[in-house]
């Protein structure tokens, strides 16, 4: 039977880091189910969730913490289970871009636990706009929205609220990947 265990990683960014995290994972037989990796700033995280059989991938959680040490990581580890997929609710991409200011991930997150929607990723980042260099924002997220709510009631709701803060917004259905 296949358990699965995932790893979060954080150190500072250079060369090597994922290679020397997949070796172990490999070393005892596990696979890279999946993986989620960033530099932000000078630092370097990962989550990365591994399968296999449960004494393996206790090794490879016993020897985590060396690992860690000699690569100069944070790290932590966590058993889980495969997540039921829910075919009662549909994909949907948002991305939003604004001037940034302050509070704008937060907003955006209270608008749809507010709406009972949960967020499945979220990615965010600054940048200067091009001709002024002014600081510009941009959001990516994907959520889940449940059958039983009206897309385009929601999705109406949605731009009324970024209208009013004044953010660029759309929401449509996600592809597959």
């Amino acid at each position: 039977m296949l358990r699965y265990l995932v790893i979060s990683a954080l150190g500072h960014d250079r060369p090597g880091i994922i290679k020397q995290l997949t070796k172990l994972v490999v070393r005892h037989n596990c696979n890279i189910h999946d993986t989620r990796m960033t530099v932000l700033g000078g630092e370097f995280a990962i989550l990365l969730m591994a399968s296999g059989e449960e004494a393996r991938l206790k090794q490879v959680e016993q020897e985590l913490p060396a690992l860690a040490h000699e690569q100069g990581l944070m790290t932590l580890a966590r058993w889980t289970d495969l997540r039921a997929s829910s075919a009662a609710a549909r994909p949907y991409r948002v991305t939003v871009i604004s001037l940034d200011h302050p509070g704008i991930v937060h907003e955006i997150a209270d608008f749809f636990s507010q709406q009972g929607i949960n967020i499945e990723e979220l990615d965010t980042t600054t940048y200067a706009a091009p001709h002024t260099g002014s600081p510009m924002f941009s959001l990516s997220l994907v959520v889940n929205v449940p059958a039983s709510t009206g897309f385009r009631e929601l999705r109406d709701r949605f731009y009324q609220f970024c209208d009013e803060r004044n953010l660029d917004a759309s929401m449509e259905p996600r592809k597959q990947q």
